[in-house]
């Protein structure tokens, strides 16, 4: 463990929480070098929706490696890229009705979101993005004008200009008064000039598992369109059918101007983004936007076969809803029991808040220890975070499930023995 320690930056942070070596993976499953085993709620951070080393998509894989397939082509043309291309659109966008043009931005989530944002801004010639309190939408500079955490923001190290934040939606209003309140601050934060666009999460992942409601949002989409702002959806960690649906903002009925997709787009775990736009807001010159690995083909090769394997039909949808419930039955009780705020999810995103600083970080803690990876989310790491792949087993589920019920419990219990 001390090279990690001696050579890796003080950055790191996941390794922090689970202090071990981990050597191999299958489907909801790693093991570490020790031979010890977790059950996987991380999933990594969304990127595995399809669980570790599915032997569909490993073996598309390694046929492509074998037979020479070419890795990096940057954005030329390649065989593998235009499979891909043809899946999304006869798989995911056609039956869908959705008309996007598709960027590859380049290699990671942040990257997506920084070329919607170029884009609107390039399309409408304004400056201004609105984006929510509790947001988050990646690292780089633009993406982290548009995410609200205070540490992350500070990390930066200069303003973050032309950026203003709106109240997300509130399960304590009812939707009528959630929605005057969103009408209020977009009207106030426009005061000084129309926006170019408004940026969303429709479920809020690292904010604490905040899901948002269908009215709402279709009322936000309404009111960007008055505004003659671009709805910009951050799908990275809630697309490729977290919610349940492919993308998460199908259940509400909107149709966004832009998309952002990464994480689970290339199925396997590779690097991959991209960035969908309606046709008519496709006006990048040739190269204005660009990196180096925007075209990585084995994640091409990876992310066509897991649109044929898993959104031909209705199937997986139907299993992540299903197994949805059980995790929320399941939350629902550990919450009951240990007087816990109610959990709050969709599909296979849930989060269990806790009523005191440290307490999540704790259970997830003793979660760990007891064989369950998991992480927490929200402004002040309130939540415990359970993404499980989408594939899971419903017996690894239920396992996960009752440990993470034991490891709240032995929170709860050191609580009264400090007390």
């Amino acid at each position: 463990m001390s090279v990690f320690s001696t050579m890796e930056s003080e950055v790191r942070s996941y390794s922090r929480a689970w202090p071990t070596v981990f050597t191999t993976g299958r489907g909801a499953v790693l093991h570490d070098e020790g031979g010890r085993s977790w059950i996987d709620f991380f999933a990594g951070a969304g990127a595995l929706n399809y669980g570790h080393n599915h032997p569909e998509l490993k073996a598309a894989l390694l046929e492509y490696l074998s037979g020479d397939g070419v890795t990096h082509g940057l954005d030329m043309h390649t065989a593998a890229k235009h499979t891909f291309l043809e899946r999304l659109r006869d798989v995911i966008l056609a039956p869908r009705g959705l008309d996007y043009r598709v960027q590859f931005p380049g290699p990671g989530g942040t990257n997506a979101v920084e070329a919607a944002l170029k884009l609107a801004r390039k399309v409408t010639g304004r400056h201004t993005v609105l984006y929510f309190q509790r947001g988050f939408h990646g690292m780089t500079l633009g993406a982290l004008a548009v995410t609200a955490n205070a540490m992350k923001r500070a990390g930066a190290g200069v303003p973050l200009p032309h950026t203003v934040p709106l109240p997300y939606d509130d399960p304590a209003d009812d939707e009528e008064r959630a929605v005057a309140r969103l009408t209020h601050s977009l009207a106030t934060a426009t005061e000084t000039g129309p926006p170019a666009a408004v940026v969303v999460e429709t479920v809020q992942g690292e904010g604490g598992v905040n899901p948002a409601r269908s009215g709402w949002l279709r009322a936000l989409a309404g009111l960007t369109r008055e505004h003659g702002a671009l709805l910009v959806v951050d799908d990275i960690q809630m697309g490729c059918g977290r919610t349940g649906p492919f993308f998460s903002f199908e259940e509400a009925g909107v149709v966004p101007d832009i998309v952002c997709l990464s994480k689970s787009i290339s199925g396997y775990g590779s690097p991959m983004a991209l960035t969908l736009m309606r046709p008519e807001y496709d006006i990048w010159k040739p190269g204005e936007h660009n990196g180096t690995f925007r075209g990585y083909n084995p994640a091409f090769v990876t992310a066509a076969r897991a649109l044929e394997l898993f959104w031909s039909d209705g199937s997986l949808q139907a299993s992540t809803a299903a197994m949805g419930r059980t995790v929320h039955r399941a939350l629902a009780g550990t919450a009951r029991r240990h007087g816990l705020p109610a959990p709050r999810g969709r599909g296979l995103a849930w989060g269990l808040p806790f009523d005191r600083p440290g307490a999540a970080r704790a259970a997830c803690d003793a979660a760990y220890r007891r064989g369950l990876l998991m992480e927490t989310a929200g402004p002040d790491d309130e939540v415990a975070k359970i993404l499980p792949p989408l594939t899971v087993a419903e017996e690894e589920l239920r396992r996960g499930l009752g440990i993470l019920d034991e490891a709240v419990a032995s929170v709860h219990q050191a609580r009264l023995l400090a007390a």
